[in-house]
Parts: structure tokens; sequence; C-alpha cells
């Protein structure tokens, strides 16, 4: 079993503090991202195998789960080489790939269908389904918008009421 783990300080954070760390387990084909910065603190879970990516917002104590995307997201191997890479001096590349999804406002009742890495990290906290919003991201949206950025290899917007409160 093959277990990459990585801490990487990531300087693109809020005022610069804050610090990210991505663990990549290819023997169950998923990565964990988490992303320290006090309240602000999430952890994202990329399940290669279900197809499912799940964020744990912490302020908000609720998971949001959508499928994952593979024109923007890397696959598990591109990963572990720009995270790598990361770590040895950064990148030189293209800009990162924006994603923006929506929301639904009603939980989700069986996390069964997202797999249990997914139930894992999300049993016993309110859950919600977002679809993706196809096409360049719509710059008037206007639910208010969380904010998921990967390092410098995606930033993924979630967006809904449900992060009104």
């Amino acid at each position: 079993m093959k277990l990459t783990n990585i801490n990487v300080n990531d300087d693109n954070n809020v005022a610069g503090s804050g610090q990210q760390s991505v663990s990549i387990n290819n023997a169950h084909n998923v990565a964990n991202i988490d992303n320290n910065n006090g309240w602000d603190s999430w952890n994202a879970l990329w399940d290669y195998e279900n197809g499912f990516a799940a964020t744990r917002l912490f302020a908000k104590k609720s998971c949001i789960v959508h499928r994952m995307n593979p024109d923007a997201m890397p696959s598990i191997q591109a990963l572990d080489a720009l995270v790598k890479e990361k770590k040895s001096g950064g990148p030189g590349g293209p800009p990162p790939k924006s994603l923006m999804y929506s929301i639904n406002p009603e939980p989700v009742d069986d996390l069964n269908q997202f797999g249990k890495n997914i139930i894992g990290m999300c049993q016993g906290m309110p859950t919600y389904l977002a679809e993706e919003i196809p096409g360049p991201n719509v710059p008037f949206y206007s639910e208010k918008c969380y904010d998921a950025n990967i390092l410098w290899i995606l930033n993924i917007s979630l967006c809904g009421s449900t992060l009104q409160n």
C-alpha cells in the first residue's frame, strides 16, 4: 500500500494564513485534503473509485457532496505528482481550473450512494448534494458561495442557501 502524506504551506490563503495537507492513498483510490485555517477550516475527500467528492465545512457543520469532474480534477496519479512538485518549489504551470456548484437545499437522506469513504466523513451531520454549474462560472450568481481552493490546482466554489446561516 502506497500512502503519500505531504504538508504544503499554501501562501494563497487569505492573509497568507492557514495550511493545507494532502494525503493520497493509492490502494483505496482516495485523496484527502485538509485546510487548517481557524474557523474557515475544511476537509475534502476525493473518492476516485466512486467518482464523488465531499467537502466538510467546519464553520457550517455540514458536508457537501458532488460528482468529480474528470476534465477539471486531476487524476490521483497527477495529484500526487502536483503535490510533490509544490513541495519542491512550486508550480510554473497554467492557472488553476475553477468549478462552481449549486447546493441542493434539501439534505441527503441516504449516504450509501456515495460509498463508504464519504459515509465515514459525512455521517451524523447534514449532508447536501451539489450539482456543477456548467460552462464559464456565472459572475452574477446570487447565492452565497464558499470557496475551497485546493493548493494552486483547483478552485471550487460551493454555492447555495444552505451557506447563509
